[in-house]
């Protein structure tokens, strides 16, 4: 027999996913609603389906996902198998809750379908020694209103015992009062009303608050708090991540010895050695990234202090047509663009969403550096200063991570103005939540799956490219790199490539580099004959220099790779993000252009100085 389904429902920061994370435990699976990117958890709960929906404010939506939410739950409660609703509020901030709670349950009394009230936060009601009037609730929503703390299991049990009994219809509960016919007017006032007169008095939660507020918000004291937290984050997601992302590529790299001992076809090594294992590692690698990445964010999140930094950032990125909750994945796009494009999902807004996704590719990801190494080192003496004490390798660089952050600002801004015109937007609306302690247990939970969601979406789309372009790079098998398959595109393409001033070697190296950027110096280095490439760019820079590569060549490249959207692995979760093969494709095209165009140029101003 197939399970009833129970809605749950609440508005925004009210503990709702912490609560359905609480009943159903890690039986649990996402999914998008049809037609749309946008998701809903659902997970087993006894004999019922727990669907955890996006969170909303009323059922007069503003935003898409609350507009995909209340859709499926008018569509859901005419169903059979919808059991009824679960509705989250939220003790500390009962008369926004309340609002909803009173939408429903007109809602509900026309599909005769049963809705309980979780009232949430209760502990922080017991904290400030302060009251609720639960039986008071229940006579005023004419439901079943329980007490409860997901936080803490205060009152889980009772919630969970009345939840398992899904007999009760609408007929058994007691008639609904006069107000359910209202007008939304008479809701909002009613909302209130009720709020004043069963929920507790928010004195002593608003001045804590308030005080914390002035700390945070503040014009001077605010932004280095902000700057500094935002600095521990990039650092945290960078460097607390590479332990285990090189534990990952040694365990790659030991079944890689271990087939390289015992598997005597030589076709057959390489393809297990270079395509299936790199194929792996193409994805893998990235997985402890996103992991941290969503734990600081949820940390972020549930203390309310991502709320504050969205505020702080909102005025100078809505000049760029985006928005301040923007900055978050703008910021960890210096580590890498696959967990920053993930970290757009908080942000409310379809159209300034996409464009912040679209524009992430250009900030100056980790993949970028042994590149930018090499073409610097080209360029620059090493040890060469500036008054003496400044590095030139260190203010070229700061130029090139300056130039991705002005062109993404200017692609958002043409993208907001030019291309995204009729895409669906919603004003920058925040509540701020109060402060709280982040809840463990079901941040890991929420991570873990986050980061399982990556390998089976986007890990497919990364690992056949990877094999497509190793079958490229191999073929005919037992010839060398520039006799291969991808050397004869190479060199064919060469001629489009000779206007930056590179040969087919560098041409060969560019097109292998789409896998991930950092591949164009072990490829140089491959048609070098130049063993630990990356390691050793005194004798890369050498073989340039013997190549006729110029001085303008090399600023030439650095344009383009600041630019071009050379990494297989974004162009998957952009696709995954957006649910959009077009998009991902216009992406691609868009900024190979916009890089060639560019770098064509630089080359051509560069050689008047060079």
């Amino acid at each position: 027999m197939e399970k009833l389904n129970l809605l749950l429902i609440g508005k925004p920061n009210c503990g709702k996913t912490l609560l359905f994370n609480k009943l159903t435990g890690l039986n649990q699976k996402v999914s998008n609603f049809p037609g749309v990117t946008v998701e809903f958890k659902q997970g087993a709960f006894g004999d019922l389906n727990l669907v955890d929906l996006p969170g909303i404010y009323s059922l007069n939506p503003i935003s898409n996902d609350e507009k995909v939410a209340v859709s499926y739950l008018q569509e859901a409660l005419a169903s059979p198998s919808c059991a009824g609703v679960l509705c989250i509020l939220d003790a500390t901030r009962l008369e926004r809750s309340l609002l909803l709670a009173l939408q429903l349950r007109q809602l509900i009394e026309e599909h005769n379908k049963k809705i309980t009230f979780a009232l949430n936060m209760i502990d922080e009601i017991i904290y400030h020694k302060l009251q609720v009037d639960i039986d008071g609730l229940r006579q005023a929503l004419q439901a079943p209103v329980f007490a409860i703390s997901a936080r803490k299991n205060i009152g889980l049990d009772e919630l969970k015992a009345a939840l398992t009994t899904t007999t009760t219809t609408a007929e058994e509960q007691a008639p609904v009062e006069k107000y359910v016919s209202r007008k939304s007017e008479s809701l909002t006032h009613y909302a209130r009303e009720l709020a004043q007169k069963y929920g507790p008095s928010n004195h002593n939660i608003l001045i804590r608050q308030n005080f914390l507020d002035d700390i945070f918000l503040s014009t001077s004291l605010g932004g280095i708090i902000f700057f500094i937290l935002m600095a521990f984050f990039f650092q945290a997601i960078f460097s607390w991540s590479e332990p285990f992302m090189n534990l990952i590529e040694a365990l790659l790299a030991s079944i890689g010895s271990l087939a390289e001992t015992y598997i005597q076809h030589e076709a057959l090594k390489r393809f297990l050695i270079d395509a299936v294992i790199g194929g792996l590692g193409g994805f893998l690698v990235f997985v402890p990234q996103i992991f941290m990445l969503t734990v600081l964010i949820g940390v972020f999140e549930d203390t309310g202090y991502l709320a504050r930094a969205a505020i702080i950032c909102h005025r100078p990125l809505s000049f760029f047509g985006l928005t301040g909750k923007s900055f978050v994945p703008f910021l960890s796009g210096f580590a890498c663009a696959i967990p920053a494009i993930m970290a757009a999902r908080t942000i409310d807004s379809p159209k300034k969403r996409l464009i912040t996704i679209l524009t992430i590719p250009l900030m100056a990801c980790s993949a970028r550096l042994p590149v930018y190494a090499l073409l610097v080192s080209f360029l620059i003496p090493r040890g060469e200063t500036v008054f003496g004490f400044i590095s030139m390798s260190g203010l070229i660089f700061f130029g090139i991570y300056l130039f991705g952050i002005v062109t993404a600002l200017v692609v958002s801004t043409l993208l907001s103005h030019f291309v995204f015109t009729k895409e669906s937007d919603t004003p920058f609306m925040l509540e701020l939540p109060p402060y709280r302690l982040p809840a463990l247990g079901s941040l890991l939970q929420r991570s873990l799956q986050s980061a399982w969601l990556f390998i089976k979406r986007a890990g497919p789309i990364i690992f056949m490219v990877t094999v497509i372009l190793w079958f490229l790079a191999s073929y005919p098998f037992g010839t060398r790199l520039e006799d291969s398959l991808l050397g004869s595109i190479g060199k064919w393409l060469a001629p489009l490539f000779a206007p930056l001033g590179v040969d087919w070697k560098v041409t060969i190296a560019i097109l292998t580099s789409f896998i991930a950027r950092e591949v164009f110096v072990g490829t140089l280095g491959t048609l070098f004959s130049i063993e630990n490439a990356e390691e050793n760019m005194a004798a890369m820079s050498n073989s340039l220099v013997q190549s006729n590569f110029s001085l303008a060549s090399a600023v030439a490249l650095i344009v383009f790779y600041a630019i071009a959207m050379q990494c297989a692995s974004t162009l998957a979760i952009i696709k995954q993000e957006t649910g959009s093969y077009k998009l991902a494709t216009f992406t691609f095209v868009g900024y190979t252009l916009l890089a060639y165009s560019l770098a064509l140029l630089t080359y051509q101003i560069a050689i008047l100085f060079f």
